[in-house]
C-alpha cells in the first residue's frame, strides 16, 4: 500500500485525498462544500461506491470502491459515445484512465466554480490526486477512523459527529444516502461499536497512525 498513485481499476478499493495548493483552501463557504459534493455525486457516484469521505477546509479523503468492469465499461460508452469492441492491455488501460479522467473532471468543474465565486484565477488543487490501493479489511476499519477523526485533529470540533462535512452522520443516520453504510457498519460489527470507537482518537482505540 506505498503506492500513492495507485492505478484505478474495476472493484479496487482506493483511499483518494489531495490538498489544496500551497496556503490555499478548498472551501470557504458552506455552498463550497456542498457544491462539491453535488459535483462528486456527478462525476464519481457512477464508477464507483462511496464508503466515507470528510471534507476539510484546505483537503479532503474519500475512500471509494470502483464498480465493476461491466458498470464501468457501460459508462464509459455512454459518455464517449463509444461502440467499439474494447479488449486486452488497450482496454484496462482505457479503463483506467476513463476512471482517473472522471476524478479530474471533478476537481476542474469544481475548481472553475471556486474560482469564479472567489475571483481567483490558477490551479487550486495538487497534482497529481493521491490514490492509495486497499487490500485488507482490519486496514479499512482503521482508515474509516482515521477519515473521521481529521476535523478533531485539526480542531475543529471536540467529536466526529459535529462537523458536518463527513459521512458520520449518514453512516449512523437511517436514512438512505450514497454511503455504503452497511458496508462500513460491518467493519465495525455494530453501529455502537462504530460510535464507541469515533469518540476517542485512533491510536487509543488500537490504531496506529496510518500516514
Amino acid at each position: 500500500m506505498k503506492n500513492y498513485i495507485a492505478e484505478l481499476e474495476p472493484e479496487g478499493t482506493y483511499h483518494i485525498y489531495n490538498h489544496a495548493v500551497g496556503n490555499e483552501k478548498l472551501f470557504v463557504t458552506e455552498d463550497n462544500f456542498m457544491y462539491f459534493l453535488r459535483r462528486y455525486q456527478d462525476f464519481i457516484q457512477p464508477i464507483a461506491y462511496t464508503y466515507c469521505y470528510c471534507l476539510l477546509p484546505n483537503h479532503f479523503h474519500l475512500l471509494i470502491e470502483i464498480r465493476n468492469e461491466q458498470e464501468v465499461v457501460r459508462y464509459l460508452k455512454e459518455k464517449a459515445n463509444h461502440s467499439q469492441t474494447l479488449s486486452g492491455l488497450r482496454r484496462q488501460q482505457l479503463i483506467s484512465n476513463f476512471l482517473s479522467k472522471q476524478f479530474s473532471n471533478l476537481f476542474n468543474a469544481y475548481s472553475q466554480a471556486f474560482n469564479k465565486q472567489q475571483n481567483r484565477i490558477g490551479g487550486l488543487f495538487n497534482r497529481p490526486f493521491k490514490r492509495r490501493a486497499i487490500d485488507n479489511e482490519n486496514y479499512l476499519y482503521k482508515l474509516v477512523h482515521y477519515i473521521h477523526f481529521n476535523p478533531v485533529e485539526a480542531g475543529l470540533c471536540v467529536n466526529p459527529r459535529e462537523w458536518e462535512y463527513s459521512s458520520y452522520n449518514a453512516i449512523v443516520s437511517d436514512k438512505p444516502g450514497m454511503i455504503m453504510k452497511d458496508n462500513v457498519i460491518e467493519w465495525f460489527d455494530t453501529k455502537e461499536n462504530f460510535i464507541y470507537c469515533h469518540k476517542y482518537p485512533p491510536e487509543l482505540t488500537g490504531i496506529e497512525k496510518i500516514f
